[in-house]
C-alpha cells in the first residue's frame, strides 16, 4: 500500500471558546477552523482514518480497539466496518454529538484523566496528549496503560503556538513517561503513516540490559542505514555532475531525460536522509536515557550497600547480579 499522507494540525492564531477554568472547548468552530482541512465528514478524513483502519488492521491484527480521543469517530467507523470490535472517546460533547448514527452507540464523552472502563485489545491515541495539562499527563498515560498491553502513540514535538496544545513534548519524553508504566517502544515497526514521531508501545518485563540491546540494536541499523543514504547520494550528485557537462557540451535528449530522473532521485534520497537522521537521533536520545537509568540503579545499589553493614555479604552479591544485567 503506497504511504499515506501523516495526519498534521494547523497552527492557528484564534483560540477556541474557553470554559469558566480556562480550559479549551472543541467545539464546531475548532473542528471547522483550527484542525487544517476542516474536521468534518468529508472525502479526505474518511479516506484517511479508512487507509490507517486498513493499515492498523494488516500490522497489529487487533480484535478490540478503544480510540482515546475519537472526535468524530472516523477512525471507530471505518474499523467496525473492517470486522473490528471498536470504540472511542472523546471529551469533546460536540464531537461525539457528530459521530455517525452506525457507531454512536459505540463512542461517548469522556477524558483520559478518568479511568477507562475493561480492557482492549489495542488502544489508539492519536495527536490527543499535547491537549492534556501538563498535571494531568501522568494520569491520562497510566489510565491508558492500565486498559491495554498495546498502545499506538502520537503526540506532535512541535506547534507550541497553537493554542490548545498545552503539552508539547519531543518524543523521548512520551517514551520516558511509558517506560515509567512498563511500556516500551516496538523498535521493528513503522507508523510513519500516522505521523513521523508515531510508535507503538507495549507492555514488556525486559530487564535493563536487555532493553538496552533492544535500543542500540536499533540505533545501530538507523546508523548504517543512514551511512548507505549518504553514500548513495554522494554517487548520484556524482552522477548528476557529469551528465549536466555531457549536456552543456553535446545536448542529447537521453542525458537531458536521464539528468531528469537523477535529479528526481536525488530529492527522494535527501528527503529519506532526513527522515532517517530524525529517527537516528530519537534513538540515541532513548538510548542514553536507558543507560542513564541503569548507572542510576547501580549508584543506589552501592549506596545501600555502604549504608548498612549487617548487610555487606547480601548486598555484595545484589550490587554484582545488577552490574551483570547493566
Amino acid at each position: 500500500m503506497d504511504k499515506l499522507e501523516p495526519m498534521a494540525e494547523q497552527i492557528s492564531p484564534v483560540a477556541p471558546r474557553e470554559a469558566a477554568d480556562g480550559a479549551p472547548q472543541y467545539g464546531a468552530y475548532y473542528y471547522r477552523h483550527d484542525c487544517g482541512i476542516p474536521y468534518e465528514r468529508n472525502e479526505h478524513w474518511l479516506g484517511f482514518f479508512g487507509e490507517v483502519a486498513d493499515r492498523i488492521v494488516a500490522d497489529l491484527h487487533p480484535t478490540s480497539v478503544l480510540d482515546a480521543g475519537c472526535a468524530m469517530g472516523f477512525l471507530v467507523e471505518a474499523l467496525v466496518k473492517r470486522g473490528v470490535d471498536a470504540r472511542g472517546i472523546d471529551i469533546s460533547e460536540y464531537a461525539i454529538s457528530e459521530v455517525h448514527e452506525s457507531v454512536r452507540d459505540r463512542c461517548r464523552v469522556q477524558s483520559l484523566t478518568e479511568p477507562l472502563e475493561g480492557r482492549y485489545d489495542l488502544i489508539t491515541c492519536i495527536e490527543v496528549v499535547e491537549h492534556i495539562a501538563p498535571q494531568d499527563a501522568d494520569a491520562a498515560l497510566a489510565n491508558l496503560c492500565a486498559a491495554t498491553d498495546r498502545l499506538l502513540f502520537s503526540s506532535t514535538p512541535q506547534n507550541y503556538g497553537e493554542p490548545t496544545h498545552l503539552n508539547v513534548q519531543p518524543p523521548e519524553a512520551w517514551t520516558a513517561a511509558l517506560a515509567k508504566q512498563g511500556f516500551y517502544r516496538d523498535l521493528e515497526r513503522d507508523f510513519s503513516y500516522l505521523s513521523p514521531w508515531a510508535a507503538l508501545y507495549t507492555r514488556r518485563e525486559d530487564e535493563t540490559v536487555e532493553t538496552v540491546r533492544r535500543y542500540d540494536r536499533a540505533w545501530w541499523r538507523l546508523h548504517s542505514e543512514v551511512g548507505e543514504m549518504r553514500t548513495s547520494l554522494m554517487a548520484l550528485q556524482e552522477q548528476l555532475e557529469r551528465l549536466e557537462e555531457e549536456s552543456q557540451s553535446e545536448p542529447r535528449e537521453e542525458v537531458l531525460v536521464r539528468l531528469d530522473e537523477l535529479r528526481e532521485e536525488n530529492l527522494r534520497l535527501r528527503d529519506l536522509l532526513v527522515g532517517k537522521d530524525a529517527e537516528l537521533g530519537l534513538a540515541r536520545g532513548e538510548l542514553a536515557q536507558q543507560r542513564e537509568q541503569t548507572q542510576r540503579l547501580l549508584g543506589a545499589a552501592a549506596r545501600v550497600q555502604s549504608r548498612i553493614p549487617g548487610a555487606m555479604r547480601l548486598g555484595g552479591i545484589a550490587l554484582r547480579r545488577l552490574q551483570r544485567r547493566g
